[in-house]
């Protein structure tokens, strides 16, 4: 379900590093917000990003 209708930003994986250069494995997730825009013409509600409404890809209804 993480995932960014327009930009396809998703979570994305890789390691936590300490001073010691222990590696954990963690995630980081996309700051996902649920709007409304319009998708064909048509009001829709969908999974966009901070960052891609911030640009401006995508304007809300």
């Amino acid at each position: 379900m993480a995932k960014d209708i327009i930009t396809g930003c998703k979570t994305t994986f890789g390691n936590k590093r300490s001073k010691a250069l222990n590696a954990v494995r963690r995630s980081w997730k996309p700051n996902l917000q649920k709007v409304r825009i319009l998708v064909d013409g048509k009001p829709k509600r969908v999974w966009v990003s901070a960052r891609t409404l911030k640009s401006g890809k995508v304007t809300r209804v």
